[in-house]
């Protein structure tokens, strides 16, 4: 694809996803099984490793999973979120750049934003609202399979997944990151839906959580205005094939749209300390550069591709835009949002918004608006949400689910 006059790119933002086969784990490899087939892996017994503490025994789980079961839909029972103590309002950031809260709102709609202090950890707020979620959906960590944990902005360069899995206690689960910015909520959640049905899992917790106030330049009044710090949980669980919670999706990546929001590595000319003279490779120690962002080709490339994605996904679901019962847009620039439910001609009384208590948080921004929303009463079992996050990468993508 190239850039062109019109818009970031020249090919249509619409295309049709090719249909996942249904895979399943069978001894050390994989193997493709018709749907509802019941597959059997075999159990680690008397294996050792060395760890910090020592040499400990792994043997097998507390409670032994005998099967999988193939081809099951995805149901989504519970959430929670959690937001960092430290209120920053606009009014705040007028002390430190040039800006004032009528500038800000109108521009964006963002009254408040929340960030990390002191002691807070990314990883501290996805566990927080892991443990929200679990306790909703009355599931308990030991029965956890899978963590997804969706953030750009980990506390380890390696990934906090593993780090989350520890602290629930979550001893069975398989845990890793997932990298895609204000997408990635939406990635890990049709991920989730996709281990259930090829690879048999049970139960999922996928989390979106980022800290992007790390990587914000607070003397740019154009990028410091927008970002705050949160986390979102979301258990999914597995459930009979005709009543499948994610009813349709569609994901979509360009790489030619990177150079419009990006946070890349840069050499910071620092040298790497030597003790004995001698020349390390490389000199000098590097670090991510502040969050560039060119507004107005992302609010092109969003107003007009998210809507596609979604009238997409609802296609595959079979529905229209009437049939949604609340539309929950990545939380990133009201106008964004509003632009997007003009065209899908959805009312704004039907359109989930937190975006003025929280600013862009990122892949947390679905989790944590949808969480308010179930908690509130205002999205309750059986309806249908619509959802799309969209952002660096650029990534974008649209899910088409229903809640309990």
């Amino acid at each position: 694809m190239a850039a062109n006059p019109s818009g970031l790119f020249s090919s249509p933002c619409m295309g049709r996803r090719q249909q996942l086969s249904s895979l399943g784990i069978y001894g050390s490899g994989f193997c493709r099984l018709d749907n509802r087939r019941v597959i059997h892996y075999r159990t680690l017994t008397d294996v050792h490793c060395s760890t910090a503490q020592g040499v400990e025994e792994l043997t097998s789980p507390s409670k032994t999973r005998a099967s999988r079961i193939v081809g099951r839909g995805s149901k989504l029972i519970g959430c929670g979120s959690a937001v960092p103590k430290l209120l920053i309002s606009n009014d705040d950031l007028a002390k430190i750049v040039e800006t004032s809260d009528d500038w800000i709102s109108v521009r964006t709609g963002i009254r408040n934003r929340r960030i990390l202090s002191g002691g807070e950890t990314l990883t501290g707020l996805a566990i927080e609202a892991s443990k929200k979620a679990l306790e909703m959906a009355q599931v308990e960590a030991d029965d956890v399979d899978l963590v997804l944990m969706c953030t750009s902005t980990p506390d380890d360069l390696f990934g906090s997944g593993p780090q989350v899995q520890r602290d629930l206690g979550c001893k069975n689960a398989l845990a890793f990151d997932i990298t895609a910015a204000c997408s990635g909520f939406v990635l890990g959640l049709v991920t989730a839906t996709r281990f259930i049905k090829g690879g048999g899992f049970q139960n999922i917790l996928v989390i979106g959580a980022d800290a992007l106030s790390r990587y914000v330049d607070w003397t740019d009044r154009g990028s410091c205005i927008l970002f705050g710090d949160a986390a979102g949980a979301l258990l999914v669980q597995a459930g009979d094939g005709d009543e499948d919670g994610l009813l349709g999706f569609d994901l979509h990546s360009d790489g030619y749209g990177q150079k419009h929001l990006n946070a890349t590595v840069k050499d910071n000319g620092t040298p790497r300390p030597s003790s004995n003279g001698s020349v390390l490779v490389p000199p000098t120690l590097s670090s991510y550069s502040c969050i560039h962002m060119n507004g107005k080709e992302v609010f092109r490339f969003a107003v007009r591709c998210v809507p596609q994605v979604i009238e997409a996904a609802l296609q595959e679901a079979g529905l229209t835009g009437s049939c949604i019962d609340w539309l929950l847009l990545h939380q990133a620039n009201q106008r964004i949002i509003d632009a997007v439910a003009a065209r899908l001609e959805i009312p704004s009384d039907r359109v989930i918004s937190n975006l003025a208590n929280y600013g862009n948080t990122s892949a947390a921004s679905i989790p944590l608006a949808l969480d308010e929303a179930v908690r509130s009463g205002k999205v309750q079992k059986g309806h249908v949400v619509a959802t799309a996050g969209f952002g660096a990468g650029l990534t974008w993508g649209s899910a088409i689910v229903r809640w309990g």
